[in-house]
């Protein structure tokens, strides 16, 4: 199970401009790219680092490439796509047991990412990427997320509704298998993530290995 990307380049990363938008030297000069990515990326990127950028096809678009994966040297590759993870984990989904996956049903006064059956049970599965990690395990956030803890609070209702409730870490980077809460950064977000835990919450854990242009399923 992969992903792959086409028309992908190497560069050097220079500065983020703004959520959405870095600089990067490239072969041709410094170039504007597209950051598929909100979070903070901490610990990850930085300026000097070596990037994966994939190129554009579409001339309508104002910037030349997207930025897609950052080169570490504890974790290797990382990517910082935030539409892999939701399509690492349909695959994930799909090969492990489940049927009649459903993606972005509305719950409550959310979307969650996934609704599926499996065992003759209804499933609500919540993504989340995972790009940061400490001494060998991940962490989430790198950025505080009120809405992150808003899909924890649907979940945990979730779960006294007869529905199977889950929260989905597809992880990033080379040689993390766990994920844990980020108090440091979003205390809410881990004060939420334990009563979710409590109330029934599961936990699971996508590990990937990660290329300049794939993203492996372990």
């Amino acid at each position: 199970m992969s992903l792959h990307y086409d028309n992908t380049e190497r560069g050097i990363f220079l500065r983020r401009v703004n959520r959405f938008v870095a600089e990067v030297q490239t072969d041709s000069g410094v170039s504007t790219v597209h950051v598929r990515n909100t979070g903070r990326c901490t610990g990850v990127i930085f300026p000097g680092a070596e990037v994966s950028l994939q190129r554009n096809t579409n001339p309508a678009r104002k910037t030349a490439y997207t930025l897609i994966a950052v080169n570490t040297t504890e974790y290797g590759w990382v990517n910082l796509d935030s539409l892999a993870p939701n399509k690492m984990a349909a695959e994930w989904l799909g090969t492990n047991g489940f049927t009649d996956i459903r993606p972005e049903q509305r719950f409550g006064s959310s979307r969650i990412d996934f609704m599926a059956s499996r065992g003759g049970e209804e499933w609500l599965i919540e993504v989340k990427g995972c790009t940061l990690a400490e001494n060998g395990t991940g962490l989430f956030p790198d950025a505080p997320t009120a809405r992150g803890a808003k899909h924890l609070r649907e979940l945990s209702a979730a779960a006294d509704q007869g529905f199977r409730p889950s929260i989905a870490f597809v992880i990033m980077l080379r040689g993390v298998e766990s994920v844990i809460p980020n108090s440091t950064v979003d205390p809410q977000f881990a004060e939420e993530f334990a009563k979710a835990r409590t109330a029934g919450v599961r936990v699971i854990f996508i590990p990937c290995k990660c290329t300049d242009s794939d993203v492996f399923m372990k």
